[in-house]
């Protein structure tokens, strides 16, 4: 497992041009471009991320097993109300085909009060993303673009990531 995470960590800053110190944080050499990205909300009506386009926009992977899912969740839902990313949209995708009553069990545990439930079915955005695990989170600049993706669990509320996700605001 320890050399299935390194490698990881080696393979993911491959593919970084930029240098930060924020943990799990890996920025694109090249911005990629992704057709026909859609996911469902609680209601089951689906939505398409083109139609945010002119957004920040964070995809957040994550399933109610997951521990480290758990803990950043509450980091992530105060994200989405902080006073210098109002341009910014979350959506927090749940991948581990929990049913509806699972994942608001899971918002209502966690006290999360600021984002909305979203799932992945039949599991095509984990696919298209080449998921490797859970918690990832997927970063859109307001053209559409991927630009960046955090792997693993991140504290959201890290003050230098804010100011990093400032730059694209």
């Amino acid at each position: 497992m320890r050399f299935l995470i390194i490698f990881i960590f080696l393979l993911s800053n491959s593919f970084a041009n930029e240098v930060t110190d924020i943990k799990n944080l890996v920025i694109n050499k090249e911005l990629k471009k992704y057709d026909g990205l859609t996911f469902l909300d609680a209601k089951n009506r689906q939505l398409n991320l083109n139609d945010y386009q002119g957004n920040l926009i964070l995809l957040n992977f994550w399933a109610t097993w997951c521990v480290p899912c758990k803990k950043e969740m509450p980091s992530l839902d105060l994200l989405q109300v902080h006073e210098n990313l109002n341009n910014l949209k979350i959506f927090p995708i749940n991948v581990g085909q929990d049913n509806i009553e699972k994942a608001s069990n899971f918002f209502e545990d966690l006290e999360i009060k600021n984002l909305k439930l979203y799932f992945d079915s039949p599991i095509t955005l984990a696919k298209k993303f080449g998921l490797r695990g859970i918690p990832t989170s997927i970063l859109f600049n307001k053209e559409g673009l991927e630009f960046a993706r955090i792997v693993g669990s991140i504290d959201f509320e890290d003050k230098e990531f804010i100011k990093w996700l400032n730059n694209y605001n």
